[in-house]
């Protein structure tokens, strides 16, 4: 289509249908429709070796081994335990190294894989579980307590058969186990296409409660492809190491980590959860290259260098990724003089996009300081505005609105949230506020969505105010973002006492505490006599926002 139009090179904006085109060279997809995303990294030829370290115990997986174990893994869940194509799996762990072998060999059935973050409640969790109706869960002993309700059969990752916990589930298998067993032939291998469903991860959209992103296989080839043409050994290295810092749970961690990376023959050293002094012992320890990580730690690398380089040899270090919000000018050229040698990489994406939809891929890129980067391959970008849906041109402000490859299905068994954020034409509204430059370059200017970014995690406000307002002394509720350097944003919420109450402030954040997982939790809260709304009832966040920011 692009071959057929006239783009303008520099932005890559053709005037004839106001739509933005990528400058990067498009991603090759496979022509064969019968193939699953774990077919199609298996089958890509690198010089890889070893495939993941645990960073805490040393233990490696090669690729060699991380095969053998998805088919053995696959050849259990289809014999003994039934699992076949269109099931739904749930996945409650930590990162390790065993998580990516789960995921390829669930979705090498043609199953479907749903993750969802170890800190979230019981409650958090179970109402994934009432929406996505898996068939079977896999999680480790610390977090059989978070499952107690579901009555799911389970298979533990790691531990050993004498150590099994007391426990009112079903224990069916441990996952060390599956490993061992034998791949057969003969068990019933189901035909999978580029168009079946591969993943099912909650997303809170635009808007409102957490929804299932339904992906396909073709969105996350597709997102392999770019992933691997993204990063790319430079002349001067015989492999690619990696920190995994960043939740594979998350699109970006199961994107890169689980997926995307694997078919590179990178090197992944696995931290099973964030811990600053581990992470810079593990870039030392196993020369790693690439460290992924959000903006706070960014921050931090930065403020203590002079103790960190001390303590640490960071001298392998080549490339850092940043995503969730835009770096500073003051951030990108702190960190470059603190870290010479080191290039910063930005990227821009969203569960709906299946990871990224745009990056900067060298210093030079980055250097158009608060971007979010260019459009990934094969990605086509419209700048639309909100209120009268005019399509505009370059250097103009609307909501940025994507299509391409990686785009996601729809929203799961929500026929209006997909309408609402996919048009007809595959047309994927972002809910950002952007602009693109005349060079092509994206720059998020604001949220249409009422999401609050707290360290990368995704926070609803109406999921917090549904709450809320199931509390005897709370008559209303408003939740805001507020501003903080260290975390981004944190949640902040305006209350309405009903009549007679005293409700305290600490009562308030209590209550809401106990229920949600540490990032959602509210972190300041005021009282007023009444919520500002529109004549429609939509809560004006931007009055209330301007309120709680006028007294800093």
């Amino acid at each position: 289509m692009a071959s057929q139009i006239t783009v303008d090179s520099r932005s890559g904006f053709c005037t004839s249908n106001s739509t933005f085109y990528s400058k990067r060279n498009p991603i090759p997809l496979p022509s064969t429709h019968s193939i699953d995303v774990t077919t199609f990294i298996s089958s890509r030829a690198h010089q890889g070796k070893i495939a993941f370290i645990d960073a805490a115990t040393g233990r490696q997986l090669s690729f060699s081994d991380v095969w053998r174990a998805v088919e053995s893994v696959a050849t259990s869940l289809s014999l003994d335990m039934g699992i076949r194509k269109g099931h739904v799996v749930l996945l409650l762990s930590p990162n390790s190294i065993f998580f990516p072998i789960i995921c390829l060999a669930v979705m090498s059935l043609g199953a479907v894989i749903t993750t969802t973050n170890p800190l979230n409640t019981p409650r958090e969790i179970g109402k994934q579980i009432s929406d996505s109706k898996p068939v079977l869960a896999f999680t480790v002993t610390e977090l059989l307590p978070k499952l107690a309700d579901s009555n799911l059969p389970v298979v533990l990752i790691g531990g050993d058969s004498s150590s099994t916990p007391k426990t009112n589930l079903r224990i069916v298998s441990r996952l060390e186990e599956m490993m061992k067993k034998a791949p057969s032939q003969t068990r019933f291998k189901e035909r999978v296409t580029q168009d079946d469903t591969a993943t099912l991860l909650y997303s809170s959209g635009t808007t409102g409660a957490s929804k299932g992103v339904v992906s396909s296989h073709r969105n996350l080839i597709a997102m392999v492809q770019t992933v691997v043409g993204r990063f790319r050994l430079d002349d001067d290295e015989e492999t690619q190491t990696f920190i995994c810092t960043v939740p594979m749970f998350h699109i970006y961690g199961l994107a890169a980590f689980a997926t995307g990376l694997l078919a590179s023959g990178s090197t992944i050293v696995v931290l099973s959860k964030f811990e600053m002094d581990e992470m810079l012992s593990s870039i030392n320890k196993y020369r790693a290259s690439y460290l992924p990580l959000v903006p706070p730690i960014l921050v931090a690398l930065i403020n203590f260098a002079n103790s960190i380089k001390n303590k640490y040899d960071l001298s392998s270090l080549k490339k850092v990724l940043s995503g969730g919000a835009p770096l500073s000018r003051e951030v990108i050229e702190g960190f470059v003089e603190k870290y010479p040698g080191v290039t910063i990489l930005q990227g821009y994406g969203l569960t709906e996009s299946t990871g990224i939809g745009a990056s900067t891929d060298s210093l030079e890129e980055s250097r158009k300081y608060g971007t979010a980067g260019l459009l990934s391959p094969s990605m086509e970008a419209r700048i639309v505005d909100p209120d009268s849906g005019e399509l505009l041109p370059v250097n103009r402000t609307g909501e940025l609105w994507l299509r391409g490859p990686c785009i996601m299905k729809g929203y799961f068994s929500n026929e209006e949230a997909t309408a609402s954020t996919l048009d007809s034409n595959g047309w994927l509204r972002t809910g950002d506020l952007c602009y693109i430059d005349d060079d092509g370059f994206i720059f998020v200017v604001d949220r249409l969505k009422e999401l609050i970014k707290y360290k990368g995690y995704q926070v609803p406000p109406a999921e917090l105010e549904a709450l809320l307002l199931t509390h005897p002394e709370v008559a209303d509720a408003a939740v805001i973002p507020f501003p903080d350097k260290d975390v981004g944003q944190f949640p902040m919420v305006y209350v309405v006492r009903k009549t007679g109450s005293s409700i305290s402030e600490n009562a308030v954040m209590d209550f809401v505490g106990k229920q949600v997982a540490p990032y959602k939790r509210i972190r300041r809260v005021a009282f007023v006599a009444s919520i500002p709304k529109n004549p429609s009832g939509k809560i004006l966040r931007k009055d209330l926002i301007k309120l709680a920011t006028s007294k800093l």
